[in-house]
């Protein structure tokens, strides 16, 4: 089995990347999601989470409301490593189980972890190998400003928290360029995926 780190940035087209591998065969998991699953009730960082930033914190159904979370910590430093300490210990035990099922029913298989920060939290050191799905900035910001409805002040706000993603190039195995029509970044995702997919049988043999 092939482990693989999918990154990206704000509206990079890291997602449709992994659409389109998991479309071609890979087994792909979001990380977002299976941090959005831990801060629900029951949820492995729920309470930890509402002990440390108040029942204030809660909606009416008694949900962390993220959106308010996401607030409280967007520019507090120290409030964000806090949420990333109570969450992201559980986000990478998820993956090691996710790991652990592909490799059990698809030894020869390519599993995908998709994630914004991989080479922020130093994760990407986890995976075979590291694939980023890259745009210019400028494109960035007008994807973001038409999938959220956001305005550019707001979207230059949020890049400006992130890592560049001429930055993460170096640390990347393969590119995966997004900036042309949907049709193309299918077309690049699927070269791509013929060499994973070579890489991971000649694993398994």
């Amino acid at each position: 089995m092939l482990k693989v780190g999918l990154t990206g940035g704000l509206a990079s087209g890291k997602s449709f990347v992994g659409r389109c591998l998991a479309e071609l065969g890979a087994h792909v998991a979001q990380a977002d999601r299976m941090g959005h699953e831990i801060l629900e009730p029951g949820g492995e960082a729920f309470d930890e989470v509402v002990a440390t930033f108040g029942h204030e914190m809660l909606d009416e159904q008694g949900r962390i409301d993220r959106k308010r979370l996401a607030a409280v910590v967007f520019n507090a430093s120290k409030k964000l490593e806090q949420l990333n300490a109570l969450v992201h210990p559980h986000v990478f035990a998820r993956q090691e189980v996710f790991f652990a099922e592909v490799a059990e029913k698809d030894p020869g298989g390519v599993a995908v972890i998709e994630a914004a920060i991989m080479i922020e939290t130093g994760s990407y050191k986890n995976y075979d190998r590291l694939v980023l799905a890259a745009c210019s900035q400028e494109e960035q910001i007008r994807r973001f400003i038409h999938r959220d409805g956001a305005d550019e002040i707001r979207a230059r706000a949020r890049l400006a928290r992130q890592m560049p993603i001429d930055k993460k190039r170096a640390y990347a195995d393969y590119i995966v360029d997004t900036s042309g029509t949907k049709e193309e970044t299918r077309v690049r995702t699927a070269e791509l995926w013929e060499k994973l997919r070579l890489e991971a049988e000649n694993r398994a043999e």
